[in-house]
C-alpha cells in the first residue's frame, strides 16, 4: 500500500510517500515544497517523488490531504490536486484537519486510567481571532482522537473558557499572548505531510474516507470575495 501526504495549509508546505509492509507504514520520503506557490509547484513535486521511486500515479492506493485551518490559497490547490488524482485513478481520499494532527501528537493517558484525556489545540487566524479544537484522547496508543469541536472565536472568547488550560499551539506569537492572559500554552511542533498521511491512513483503515466530490477546506477564515458574496445573499449579516 502506498500512501501519498499533502499538507500545504502553511508557506512551507510538504508532500510525503509512505508505504505500508508487513503491517506498519513506513516512511519512503519527505519531500519540502520551496517557494511559497502550490499553485506552481505542488504537481510537479508529486511527480517528481513518485519518479525518484520509480512509481506512476496509479499505483498510489491512498491520498491524505491537510484540510485546513490554514492558508486559503494552499488548501485550495491540495484539495484540487486530490480530487483530480481521486477522479482520474479511482484514489481514495482522507482528509485530516491540522488541529486534530495537532491533538494526536498529544500525550496519551496511560493504559488503565479511568476515561479519556482531553485536549485543546489552537492556530492564530490574525485579526484577534484564533482556531481551535476540542478533543478527546484515548486510552493508550492504539485508538483515535474524537473531535469535540472545531471553531473560529476571538481570543478573549476563547481565553475565558478556557481559562487555566494548556492548550497546545505551534504559533509562538499565540502561545505568548495566551500566556499573557493567563492561559499555560505549549509549543509544538506543526505537523508536516509525514504526520498527515500517518492519521489519513489510520483513517483509511477504520473505514473513514473523505469524498472526493464533495470535500471542502476548513479556513482560518472566508475569504474577503466569499463574505462579500455571503453577504449579498443573506446567508449571513453585515456584521460579520
Amino acid at each position: 500500500m502506498l500512501v501519498l501526504g499533502i499538507d500545504t495549509s502553511t508557506r512551507q508546505g510538504s508532500i510525503a510517500l509512505l508505504r505500508e509492509e508487513d503491517g506498519a507504514l513506513r516512511t519512503v520520503e519527505v519531500a519540502w515544497l520551496a517557494g511559497g506557490q502550490p499553485s506552481e509547484t505542488l504537481i510537479p513535486a508529486i511527480a517528481e517523488l513518485l519518479e525518484r521511486h520509480g512509481l506512476e500515479k496509479h499505483l498510489l492506493s491512498l491520498a491524505a490531504v491537510a484540510s485546513g485551518p490554514g492558508s486559503f490559497t494552499g488548501l485550495r490547490v491540495a484539495l484540487a490536486t486530490v480530487k483530480g488524482l481521486a477522479e482520474a485513478f479511482d484514489l481514495p481520499v482522507a482528509a485530516v484537519s491540522v488541529l486534530e494532527a495537532l491533538a494526536v501528537g498529544a500525550p496519551r493517558p496511560a493504559e488503565g486510567e479511568i476515561g479519556a484525556g482531553r485536549v485543546v489545540t489552537a492556530l492564530d487566524a490574525q485579526r484577534n481571532e484564533l482556531f481551535f479544537g476540542e478533543f478527546l484522547l484515548p486510552e493508550g496508543a492504539s485508538g483515535m482522537v474524537q473531535e469535540v469541536r472545531e471553531e473560529l472565536a476571538p481570543i478573549s472568547a476563547f481565553t475565558a473558557e478556557f481559562a487555566g488550560a494548556a492548550p497546545l499551539t505551534p504559533d509562538e506569537a499565540l502561545a505568548d499572548r495566551l500566556r499573557a492572559a493567563g492561559l499555560s500554552p505549549v509549543l509544538v511542533s506543526r505537523p508536516s505531510a509525514e504526520q498527515i498521511a500517518r492519521i489519513g491512513h489510520r483513517k483509511f483503515l477504520a473505514g473513514e474516507r473523505a469524498d472526493a466530490a464533495s470535500l471542502d477546506a476548513n479556513y482560518l477564515r472566508r475569504s474577503e470575495a466569499e463574505l462579500v458574496s455571503a453577504v449579498r445573499s443573506g446567508i449571513v449579516p453585515k456584521s460579520q
